[in-house]
């Protein structure tokens, strides 16, 4: 059995990274109704601008623009969205196991893959993979602009422009709950068709263009792109903080656990240790 000195020496230590355990959920929660409050107002204009895309590429309208149109898928671009820190669980490795199903699905069918990273943990493990990363952004903090997204989401669209590259995903952690936190698989390019019946009409139809199709499309589609990056960078930052938060409360409350185990091995070696000195006195007064 350790020493008492010992001991009361680990008891400190525990008690110390509980304290920051605890400062670092409180710290996450008061960040996370912040980070929620922001994902709650991207979420209707994100919805929307799905809706009126899907729309679009359910039309027929004179001018088929490239992000609408359908092409045989010899390469792919993943664009990534992590944290850039750690201590939030397994919220990054839900989403790095995701992507590399995708990889794997796509890969298998023949296509080669090329990543875009958004956060430094996404980083840190792509890095590693022998695939080309095209773009990186990291340092977002707790409110992700997307004039700092939209540099690395261009770089996939210049690719898919050109022709380099024929699929475009994004894959995030998206906020269900506090307690619940998955990794949402999104197509941003080419535009998926909107599932049958969503539409709430029952015939095609196409919108009006003022002043000509290729400049409203254009502008609407790089609108509706930047939304859904922002959305997925955003959902992220509300997933990391309510993870972070349930990491840390499980971390305190394992500290508080501890430090009652090892207060309980203190006492008995404090107890063991007065038993002996009594032995040894009493020990001594009978000898004498």
């Amino acid at each position: 059995m350790p020493g008492t000195k010992e001991i009361r020496s680990k008891i400190a230590s525990v008690k110390s990274t509980q304290k920051i355990t605890k400062a670092m959920e409180m710290v996450a929660a008061s960040k996370m109704r912040r980070a929620q409050e922001r994902m709650r107002m991207a979420r209707p204009y994100a919805a929307k601008a799905r809706e009126v895309i899907s729309h679009l590429n359910e039309a027929n309208p004179d001018f088929r623009h490239p992000f609408l149109l359908q092409r045989e898928t010899k390469s792919i671009g993943i664009v990534v969205v992590s944290t850039d820190r750690g201590l939030c669980g397994a919220l990054n490795a839900n989403v790095f196991k995701a992507t590399m199903q995708l990889i794997r699905e796509w890969q298998g069918k023949g296509a080669s893959v090329s990543t875009s990273v958004i956060g430094g943990k996404a980083l840190a493990f792509f890095r590693r993979l022998d695939l080309p990363l095209l773009a990186s952004v990291t340092a977002l903090g707790d409110r992700p602009h997307i004039r700092d997204l939209i540099g690395t989401v261009k770089v996939m669209l210049d690719a898919y422009r050109e022709g380099r590259l024929d699929r475009i995903f994004l894959v995030h952690a998206q906020f269900l709950n506090t307690m619940s936190q998955r990794p949402q698989v999104l197509q941003l390019l080419p535009i998926p068709a909107i599932a049958e019946g969503d539409t709430g009409l029952q015939e095609h139809w196409d919108y009006i263009y003022e002043p000509s199709a290729i400049d409203i499309l254009d502008g609407l589609l790089m609108r509706y792109i930047e939304s859904q990056v922002y959305q997925g960078a955003v959902e992220n930052v509300a997933s990391e903080m309510a993870a972070r938060m349930v990491a840390m409360k499980s971390a305190a409350d394992n500290a508080g656990k501890l430090i009652g185990d090892l207060q309980l091995v203190y006492n008995k070696a404090r107890q063991a240790a007065i038993t002996k000195e009594l032995a040894e006195i009493v020990g001594g007064a009978a000898a004498v």
